[in-house]
C-alpha cells in the first residue's frame, strides 16, 4: 500500500512539474526571426493614431518569461519591444511589458484573473482594454471552441462578444479599423480631451451604467475616473447580479 501511494505521489509530482516547468528567457528571445519588424510595418501604415511606449529591457524579459511567449509572435514581440501600445491617445491600451504611462504588464495584469501562478496554461488572456471599461480577451478555451480568437467583454452588455479576430488581426483592427463606427454611441463630445488626460490604468465609470436602459445616452451620463481593476471586478459582479453568469 505504501509503495502504491509513493507511485501515485511520484506521478502527481511529475505531472505538476511538467505543468509548471518554464522555458528559459534565452529560448523565448529570437533576434533573427522576430515578429517585431512586421508589427512596426503595420504601425507605420496605420490609419489610427498609434503611440509606442518606451520599454525597460529588464521588465520586458521578465514579462516575456512570465508569459512564456516567443518574440517570434506579435504578442511576444510587443512585450519585448514595448511598454505597451496606445491607440487614439489611450482610448485603447494594448498591453506590453509596462511603462510609467501604462503601469501594467500583460502577465502581471492577468495574474489572479486568468491564472494563479506564472507558467500555468491560461484559459484566457486579457490583452488590451479601453477607456470606457471594455476588455479585449484572447480565448484559451474558456470562452468557446475558437481558440486563439479575440472576444470583447463589452461594458454596454456585459457579454463576451466574439470578434472573430486572431491577435494579429486584432492589432490591424486597432491600427486601421473605423473605431468611430465600432464605438458608435459611446464617444461623447469631449472624449478626445478627456481621454488624453486619463491615466491608462484607469477607466471612465458611467452612471447610469452603460448596460442599463437609462445609460444609452452617453452625453447625459455622469462619469468618474476609477482604477481599471475596480471596473473589471464590477463588470464581473454585475454579470452575477443580473443573472448573466450563475
Amino acid at each position: 500500500m505504501k509503495k502504491f501511494a509513493f507511485i501515485i505521489l511520484l506521478l502527481f509530482s511529475q505531472t505538476t512539474f511538467s505543468q509548471t516547468k518554464m522555458r528559459p528567457i534565452e529560448e523565448l528571445i529570437n533576434e533573427t526571426d522576430s515578429g517585431w519588424p512586421f508589427v512596426k510595418e503595420w504601425i507605420k501604415s496605420a490609419k489610427n493614431k498609434v503611440e509606442i511606449l518606451s520599454v525597460d529591457k529588464e521588465k520586458a524579459k521578465d514579462a516575456l518569461y512570465k508569459t512564456q511567449v516567443s518574440t517570434r509572435s506579435p504578442m511576444g514581440s510587443i512585450m519585448y519591444e514595448t511598454g505597451g501600445i496606445l491607440i487614439d491617445n489611450g482610448w485603447i491600451r494594448i498591453l506590453g511589458s509596462g511603462n510609467a504611462k501604462l503601469n501594467r504588464s500583460l502577465p502581471e495584469w492577468n495574474l489572479g484573473k486568468s491564472f494563479t501562478e506564472f507558467g500555468q496554461q491560461a484559459p484566457f488572456l486579457l490583452v488590451a482594454d479601453d477607456a470606457i471599461g471594455g476588455f479585449f480577451i484572447l480565448n484559451g478555451g474558456a470562452l468557446g471552441k475558437d481558440l486563439g480568437k479575440i472576444y470583447y467583454f463589452a461594458p454596454d452588455s456585459l457579454e463576451f462578444e466574439p470578434l472573430d479576430l486572431t491577435y494579429s488581426e486584432f492589432l490591424n483592427f486597432c491600427f486601421n479599423n473605423n473605431l468611430e463606427e465600432f464605438y458608435k454611441g459611446y464617444r461623447w463630445n469631449t472624449w478626445k480631451e478627456d481621454v488624453a488626460k486619463l491615466n491608462c490604468d484607469e477607466v471612465f465609470n458611467f452612471f447610469p451604467y452603460l448596460w442599463a436602459k437609462e445609460g444609452k445616452d452617453i452625453e447625459k451620463a455622469s462619469k468618474k475616473e476609477i482604477a481599471i481593476e475596480e471596473q473589471y471586478n464590477l463588470n464581473l459582479d454585475f454579470r452575477k447580479q443580473l443573472g448573466i453568469e450563475k
